[in-house]
């Protein structure tokens, strides 16, 4: 596995775990159709990007309301739950002043601290450091920490950017910030997890033991999350008995209960190097530990975890609990298909898309994107067409992936006329930022330039310039190319495209974030 557990976030037509878009904006005011009459409730329904929430939270001071700090904190750590980050820092909205567009709003995190009857707090800081790294980028929020005030840089301060270094691979400035906290006397497990999990993530395993024995030799008691990211590079090291000495020294360790992730860990080392039995074993033992608060997530990963097994009855049993336990969300809809899908059980993953169809709350292009992408992966063009075709009678125009997707399973059963025009309205269905499959973009001009067709090859890099996926230089570029009869310049190279995988494709290995306070995730490779 690559990853453990991304945690569920749904964006496009997809509703955030139940924050409907009922929100409605008007000259100076808003207007909601939601009678919720507390600030938590008004920002809950916020789900239209057009409406800025600070204008929600200057209403609610105008109509002399009171703003109670732990509240605001409540909001923000939602968005975070729901990795609205940007929200969650800067409206992408303006005020409107007499009907029109006025200057734009100020950053969500700050509006705190732009009002004297608020104080700010350390936590607050570390959260609006998080959050500038995570929209801004690292420059930006290196600026911010030099900025604040030596009697805020606390303990919680520095682990934060810490962990920004981390989260950016940034080896040598994270070292750096963690020997200063050493200085400072505010190495903890906090920031010890942070560095081995960046160790871990780079491959340099060796740095590991001496870590762990510098902690204990300066008396920090290791945590879950410390042994968690040890045991995953063993496993992700295939050595299982670095990994076996290690699970039991966790299971009588005094400072802590090991919990069921570490069972999830272990089983995916057992697996690796085909030991089923072992594994099958550890997901019991991983069963036991799950708790009415951990168990849908468990659940996602139980599926595929059973799945990779080759195990379709614990598969089926898994989604029989997980249905149990209320509301069907659309990532969990992504997890069944996929564990399905690794079983080859197309029969049981239609019936998962019609159970989703069924719900029609809200639409996510994701849950049939994947079953798509999963019949042109097993050369089902048929049934990857019949995905397409549903969609369009049920008036949801396909999105630029699921176009792009199949046109990626035209030109691998070599129907080069099909890729071409499957290419041309994936192109003109895209938004800023997506970028077609390069391979299968280069593979449609050269069949273009085969047939002595530039006029088509050159109306197919137009539209990408007109969505504006190149610059006028690139597209210039990419024309001179065609003309002179060379249809796969190096520029296409610089094109990931989307043959990455979306949430339910990788589920085999999904990174499973643990608490926010950890500092730390355990990640299963």
């Amino acid at each position: 596995m690559k990853k453990l557990l991304d945690y569920c976030t749904s964006r496009s037509w997809c509703n955030y775990n139940g924050i409907s878009r009922v929100l409605l904006c008007s000259t100076e005011t808003l207007t909601y159709s939601a009678t919720k009459e507390t600030l938590y409730g008004r920002i809950t329904i916020a789900g239209d990007t057009r409406v800025s929430i600070v204008q929600i939270l200057d209403q609610w001071v105008r109509e002399g309301r009171c703003i109670k700090r732990g509240e605001l904190r409540k909001i923000i750590a939602q968005l975070r739950n729901y990795e609205r980050y940007k929200d969650a820092l800067e409206c992408n909205w303006s005020v409107r002043s007499g009907g029109e567009l006025d200057k734009p709003q100020p950053k969500i995190s700050e509006w705190m601290s732009d009002k004297p009857y608020l104080d700010l707090l350390p936590g607050d800081v570390a959260v609006q450091l998080d959050l500038i790294s995570k929209v801004r980028g690292l420059e930006q929020a290196e600026k911010y920490f030099h900025n604040i005030p030596n009697t805020s840089r606390v303990f919680r301060v520095y682990g934060t950017l810490l962990n920004c270094y981390a989260h950016a691979k940034s080896l040598d400035k994270a070292e750096a910030i963690m020997q200063k906290m050493r200085d400072l006397g505010f190495a903890r497990s906090f920031s010890y997890n942070a560095m081995l999990k960046l160790y871990s993530q780079m491959g340099k395993d060796e740095k590991l033991d001496f870590l762990m024995a510098e902690m204990e030799e300066k008396g920090i008691s290791c945590d879950k999350f410390t042994f968690n990211i040890r045991l995953n590079a063993y496993a992700a090291a295939s050595d299982i008995e670095g990994m076996e000495k290690l699970l039991s020294k966790m299971e009588v360790y005094p400072s802590f209960t090991i919990d069921w992730i570490a069972y999830v860990i272990a089983a995916n080392g057992y697996l690796k190097v085909g030991l089923v039995e072992k594994a099958l074993a550890m997901l019991k033992k991983s069963e036991q530990l799950i708790t009415i608060k951990t168990r849908r997530r468990a659940y996602e990963i139980l599926l595929s975890m059973y799945a990779t097994a080759g195990k379709k009855d614990e598969v089926y049993r898994i989604l029989n609990l997980y249905k149990k336990i209320g509301r069907v969300y659309n990532t969990n809809y992504l997890c069944m298909v996929s564990a399905l899908f690794k079983l080859d059980d197309h029969d049981g993953a239609e019936k998962i898309l019609v159970e989703w169809e069924a719900e029609k709350k809200y639409f996510d292009f994701r849950v049939p994107y994947l079953l798509g992408s999963a019949y042109c992966r097993k050369d089902l063009f048929v049934e990857a067409e019949s995905i397409v075709r549903r969609l369009i009678e049920s008036r949801k125009e396909p999105n630029a992936s699921t176009w792009d997707r199949l046109a990626f399973g035209y030109h691998k059963s070599n129907q080069m006329a099909k890729a071409v025009e499957t290419m041309k309205k994936a192109i003109l269905a895209s938004q800023p930022g997506w970028k077609p499959n390069g391979v299968i973009l280069a593979s449609c001009l050269e069949y273009l330039n085969g047939k002595e067709d530039v006029e088509a090859a050159e109306e197919l890099i137009s539209l990408l310039g007109e969505r504006g996926h190149f610059s006028t230089e690139m597209h210039n570029k990419l024309v001179d190319n065609i003309k002179n009869g060379n249809p796969e310049p190096k520029i296409l190279d610089q094109m990931a495209g989307d043959d990455q995988p979306l949430e339910g494709e990788k589920l085999g290995g999904m990174e499973f974030k643990l608490s926010e306070k950890s500092g730390s995730e355990a990640t299963v490779n």
